[in-house]
Parts: structure tokens; sequence; C-alpha cells
């Protein structure tokens, strides 16, 4: 049974920085696009930054220059590194893998959420 475990979530002051990690665990032929989406009380769902397999990335207009996506494909892994963090980030944090459980069948997984709170 495929698995995304996330990790690194907590509180940080304004400013501050944290790092996420989320890992797919077990049997599958190989991990496609890994995301983070995050979702604030009372707001949608929303994605916060993609890469792909080859380590293309793009994020939302609101954490440019301030998250970096990346992975470590040997291990199934994405990180968020998160600085110059604001209270508007606050919310619940989603890790999102589209997995190709056999060659030439992909599923969607989602991790179980991590939440991120930023004090002023």
């Amino acid at each position: 049974q495929v698995q995304l475990l996330e990790s690194g979530g907590g509180l940080a002051q304004a400013g501050g920085s944290l790092r996420l990690s989320c890992t797919a665990s077990g049997s599958f032929f190989s991990v496609n696009d890994m995301a983070w989406y995050r979702q604030a009380p009372g707001k949608q769902r929303e994605l916060v930054a993609r890469i792909t397999g080859t380590g293309g990335a793009n994020y939302a207009e609101s954490v440019k220059e301030r998250f970096t996506i990346s992975r470590d494909n040997a291990k199934n892994t994405v990180y968020l590194q998160m600085n110059s963090l604001k209270p508007e980030d606050t919310a619940v944090f989603y890790c999102y893998a589209n997995i190709e459980v056999l060659l030439g069948n992909s599923r969607r997984y989602w991790g179980q959420g991590t939440p991120v709170t930023v004090s002023s």
C-alpha cells in the first residue's frame, strides 16, 4: 500500500523558516509529479508548489522568492523550504504525489496534512 508520510510542520514566528518533508513509501514503479498544497481555515485547498520528476518547478505567486520545492528521487522524498514566513502562510500543508503503481498505471495520493502556524 502506498503512503505519503509528512513531517516538519509546526510553529514559527513571522520572518522565520520551516522545512517540510514528504516521503512516498510502499510498492510502486516510480514517482512522477510531487507537490505541496495548503488549506487555510475557511479557504479552499490551493497549490503552493509543484515539481516534476526531472526537477522542473512552479510556484504560487504568493510564495515565489520565499519557498523552494526540491526532491530526492533516490529517497522518493519531496521537500518544501519555507523562508520569510508570514502569518498568512498559516495553514495545513498537504503533500501530493502522482505515483505509477504499475507500469502505465498512475494514481494520485495525498498525505495526511501537517499544520503550519506563523505568529506575528
